[in-house]
């Protein structure tokens, strides 16, 4: 793409969007921001005042009219399988929030329909992009921790609770560990739709453990990982800080002295990172590091998870 700018549009304008992407996405000099489409056009247009895009629209048509490089699907998830697919169809590399759909059968159709139209589609698992999991991932270098523990909890449970609570750690338990061969999981409910809690233990092809722990019944929000293995350890607390540790010395790395104590969340939680790499691979034509292929797995194995568990499966 050379030094052309990058025509982007982005698809959605609730909380996500507003607060990850859209004060993100004009900060790059390479990116023209040329439409923001919304189901009603009074809120994509109530939006593009934030953000300074070129067009508001309300239809993805609309939106791929305007000859774009790429597009961000910030939508909720229901919507994700059929969006996704109608700009991949249209040309467009694409940038999607998890999960990129609520079936495995719509997640394998997506993959397929990546692979043959040649364009890039990535998922949003900006987790692994935040700056403290990148701390904990080169700690290890070429190798892998041997325990793994990933903690996802919130107060109060919700629709497909474990669905929407706990793929980022199941993500990031693969990234750190590697492809699982064995899954255990145990959960608690009144309402299989409404859990109070999804635990699973993991065992990898390399032969590390994992640990899951999906909790709706804590006090507040909380995101932990620990990674033990080759006398190291890393304790992750997203995402303000982690600590590398080993006989000899313990170092801390946090987060809030960044641009002196004004470190935005956006780049805690590693969304600038995400967006930077998606917008680098469109510019490169390179593969992103959770593609459409990788992210699949993602899905596949928390559906294992739901299914040892006894809750409704990704069907």
């Amino acid at each position: 793409m050379s030094d052309k700018k990058i025509r982007i549009g982005v698809i959605g304008v609730g909380y996500v969007a507003k607060n990850n992407f859209l004060p993100v996405l004009p900060r790059f000099d390479d990116v023209e921001f040329v439409g923001l489409m919304a189901n009603h056009l009074e809120s994509a247009q109530h939006a593009q005042r934030l953000c300074g895009a070129q067009h508001a629209v309300s239809s993805l048509q609309e939106l791929v009219d305007l000859n774009l490089d790429c597009a961000f699907v910030l939508t909720p998830k229901a919507c994700h399988a059929e969006q996704i697919s109608f700009l991949l169809e249209h040309g467009l590399d694409v940038y999607s929030e998890k999960p990129m759909a609520t079936t495995l059968r719509d997640a394998a159709h997506i993959v397929n329909l990546a692979e043959k139209t040649g364009h890039k589609l990535m998922i949003g698992f900006n987790r692994r992009y935040a700056p403290v999991c990148q701390k904990a991932k080169a700690a290890y270098g070429e190798g892998h921790p041997e325990v793994i523990i990933a903690q996802k909890n919130r107060p109060a449970t919700e629709y497909r609770a474990t669905l929407e609570n706990a793929i980022h750690m199941v993500d990031l338990m693969r990234y750190y560990g590697g492809e699982v061969k064995n899954v255990n999981a145990l959960t608690k409910y009144s309402d299989p739709y409404y859990e109070t809690f999804t635990t699973a233990q993991l065992e990898f092809d390399n032969g590390a453990s994992g640990m899951l722990i999906a909790a709706r019944c804590s006090g507040q929000w909380e995101e932990t990982i620990e990674l033990h293995g080759n006398n190291l350890s890393a304790f992750i607390k997203m995402p303000d800080s982690v600590t590398v540790t080993d006989a000899q010395e313990q170092h801390t790395t946090v987060m809030t002295p960044l641009a002196m104590g004004w470190a935005r969340s956006e780049d805690k939680l590693g969304f600038t990172n995400a967006i930077r790499h998606f917008l680098d691979c469109v510019r490169d034509n390179k593969k992103p590091m959770t593609d459409a292929a990788d992210a699949y797995k993602t899905h596949e194995l928390l559906d294992r998870i739901l299914r040892s568990a006894g809750l409704p499966a990704m069907d």
